[in-house]
């Protein structure tokens, strides 16, 4: 995620804010501390991949809406309170575990207490009196009922403690899948969606297995916002995502990789079986005509480009992905809602008929 740490010095810093506070006004962003941060270490570098990010919406001429800043800065800013939430967690179950423990001491504690009264009482048995061996009785009838009490709260103790245990192991769970979703579409977010490309892309070596990458745009998506409303077009991308989703196998895996762009990783999957399943993709999207179900506007179809990539062993992941935006690019600058590969790229003979 780059370097965090602030080492500039203060005129850098007040070169930095300066630079980032006239931006964010000329972008209609409000000055709060979570966008500051984003912007500031946009122009300090600290963050590249935050850089990369910025610039591709700002050159896309992409509005600053509050709901886009607040996702920038989950996106790159949420993993300190992730690890804060994690530590929690796991000081709750170190608690747990240490109460187990001390009930644990207790009670072998009283096991080898109970065990002496026993072991005493069979030495002295044999040569005790009557009025010795009451005494004796009296003396192990009550150990014996106090290890009972003893390895009651034991059993409460561990019963708590254990439900204790999997609820956390339950929050711990869940605290994984929202770090790893995206939570507009539900789809995954582009943390998860690198650490499955990464594992997909050894999964695919070791097997000598084909694996493909679909990168899918939705097409004049800014204009769609600028007439109809952002919370629209966040419906329109709910609806894009649960189309992805429904649209692949159960080892595929859909992600919202940024914005209105998405991403499909496709294992055992070569480029001319990708290319089929974008078409049914594509063909699916362009058919579904978009009804404001508040006022009943008509307000037509959406249609996305998307480009194709085969994994080629070895190779950087960043690569790879380069390939697929590259034919996706192209597939806009031809005429958009297509779908188009990593072999159309040298392709002279394209047509532009739209």
């Amino acid at each position: 995620m780059g370097d965090t740490s602030y080492s500039e010095s203060a005129d850098q810093a007040d070169e930095y804010a300066r630079a980032a506070l006239t931006l964010m006004r000329a972008k209609g962003v409000v000055a709060n501390p979570n966008n500051f941060a984003v912007w500031y270490c946009h122009f300090s570098g600290k963050r590249p991949e935050l850089s990369q990010t910025l610039q591709i919406l700002l050159d896309n001429g992409q509005n600053f809406t509050p709901e886009r800043s607040d996702e920038l800065f989950r996106r790159f800013f949420t993993v300190e309170e992730e690890n804060k939430n994690l530590f929690e967690t796991a000081g709750q179950i170190e608690n747990e575990i240490s109460k187990i423990l001390t009930t644990l001491d207790l009670a072998g504690d009283g096991a080898a207490r109970y065990g002496r009264t026993l072991s005493d009482a069979s030495r002295s048995i044999g040569g005790a009196g009557a009025e010795d061996l009451q005494g004796m009785i009296v003396k192990v009838i009550k150990e014996t009922r106090g290890m009972e009490r003893l390895n009651k709260a034991l059993e409460n103790q561990l019963e708590k403690s254990s439900g204790e245990i999997v609820q956390l192991k339950d929050d711990l769970e869940e605290m994984r899948r929202e770090a790893m979703t995206d939570s507009l579409t539900g789809l995954a977010n582009r943390k998860r969606f690198d650490l499955e490309l990464r594992r997909a892309a050894m999964t695919a070596m070791e097997d000598g297995a084909p694996l493909c990458l679909l990168m899918v745009d939705i097409d004049h998506f800014k204009r769609f916002n600028d007439t109809y409303g952002h919370q629209v077009g966040d419906q329109v991308l709910k609806l894009l995502g649960a189309t992805l989703k429904a649209s692949v196998r159960a080892d595929d895996m859909a992600a919202r990789y940024g914005g209105e762009e998405f991403a499909i990783i496709l294992p055992q999957t070569k480029i001319d079986e990708a290319k089929k399943v974008a078409e049914e993709i594509r063909h699916k999207i362009s058919a579904k005509n978009l009804i404001n179900r508040q006022t009943k506007e008509d307000m037509g179809k959406i249609t996305v480009s998307m480009g194709i990539a085969q994994f080629a062993y070895g190779e950087s992941l960043g690569v790879l992905i380069k390939r697929a935006d590259q034919a996706l690019y192209m597939a806009k600058r031809t005429g958009r809602d297509r779908s188009l590969s990593e072999r159309d790229l040298d392709d002279k003979a394209l047509s532009f008929d739209h």
